[in-house]
């Protein structure tokens, strides 16, 4: 049974898919120096508007793109969905919290549980099917991918909406981040020598998977498949990745033994490329162990900022579109480069046939995903 994709929805700081593809392509970046919080400093940011967006926005938005992109008519009774976020609802919370408003019903507490971007895509729908909410930090967009495979794979359903919403520009994710010396006062470099950090963002990403004989039943546009997955944990530290990447490196093993693969048949990693010191060290450190034969390599975290949970989802609907556009995404911008992996340093068209992304999360969380191309 080959699963495969036959809907992509992004909406980035960059814009939505087609904005988001087209300015990256161009190596345009949407991060710039925002002060969204006049009790906070300045600081380069991924931001979709001048002010924080609501994460009940944003889904709606992905979830209508995806549909017309897709070709999915409505009602969808029993189509599964499965999309996570790392902070769900944290900024309605975080506002709550600080208005201290004498009457707290009134503020639909009950529409911000960490599930609400799944139960509102389910809403949407009108499924009654298989609903799930992932969160796995930011290695939560590939999961919920992986888990929406295995719900086909296991004929619990035909097609899965999968990936991940994240509206993570709060006060307290901020000082969060900014206490653990992770955000970047500059900006997003991924695998750059002068690399100083994350820059967060905000974005989701959308994908309908299916069997290919349902693609083919209803003439849909198919994007690429999905070959396998894997993941497993460091169990080192709640933050800090294990140095030598061993446990990573058997994740990214598995993966491919999953996927039937040898590392050789990749032509492209999309990676997780935060552009923080250590994730970028060990990262690079994985792919030129596994991967003697140089394949193209890149992070597009430096166009987009790191949406968290959503980024797995957002780079892997970006392979997709790589895939059917057979077109190399570029890491960004014209940086030094601490590494010595091939990186794409600019887009250009290049025949792509089987490709990996990966995520890391806090907790030491390790998952990646292999994708190819279908003529």
């Amino acid at each position: 049974m080959k699963i495969v994709v036959t809907g992509v929805s992004l909406f980035t700081c960059l814009g939505n898919t087609q904005d988001t593809w087209q300015k990256i392509l161009n190596d345009v970046s949407g991060i710039k120096i925002q002060q969204p919080f006049s009790f906070l400093p300045p600081l380069p940011l991924g931001m979709i508007e001048k002010q924080p967006v609501s994460i009940h926005d944003l889904t709606k938005i992905l979830i209508q793109q995806l549909c017309q992109d897709a070709k999915l008519t409505l009602p969808q009774d029993n189509i599964g969905v499965i999309v996570g976020s790392s902070r769900g609802c944290q900024s309605q919370w975080e506002y709550f919290l600080s208005s201290f408003a004498p009457d707290f019903s009134s503020l639909s507490w009950l529409h911000t549980l960490p599930s609400q971007p799944a139960l509102m895509i389910a809403q949407y729908l009108q499924t009654q099917g298989f609903v799930s909410a992932p969160a796995n930090a930011c290695a939560t967009g590939i999961v919920a991918i992986a888990l929406g495979y295995e719900l086909i794979k296991q004929n619990r359903c035909s097609q899965v909406v999968v990936g991940g919403v994240e509206t993570a520009i709060t006060p307290l994710t901020i000082t969060g981040f900014n206490q653990m010396k992770a955000l970047s006062q500059e900006g997003c470099f991924p695998f750059a020598v002068n690399r100083s950090g994350l820059v967060l963002g905000e974005g989701g990403g959308l994908l309908l998977l299916e069997t290919e004989e349902s693609a083919r039943l209803r003439n849909a546009k198919i994007y690429g498949e999905i070959l396998g997955w894997s993941m497993n944990c460091d169990a080192l530290a709640m933050t800090t990745p294990e140095s030598d990447g061993e446990t990573a490196i058997r994740c990214v093993k598995d993966c491919l033994y999953n996927s039937g693969l040898c590392p050789q048949e990749i032509d492209y990693i999309h990676a997780h490329g935060t552009g923080t010191i250590l994730n970028d060290q060990r990262e690079a450190l994985i792919i030129k162990k596994l991967f003697p034969h140089s394949p193209y390599v890149s992070s597009t975290k430096g166009f987009t900022g790191h949406t968290l949970g959503a980024g797995g989802a957002i780079a892997s609907a970006l392979n997709f579109l790589a895939l059917e556009k057979q077109t190399l995404l570029p890491n960004t911008m014209n940086l030094t480069l601490d590494f010595e992996l091939n990186f794409v340093k600019k887009s250009h068209h290049h025949p792509l046939k089987k490709v990996l992304c990966f995520s890391f999360g806090f907790g030491g969380q390790n998952v990646a995903i292999a994708m190819q191309n279908i003529t």
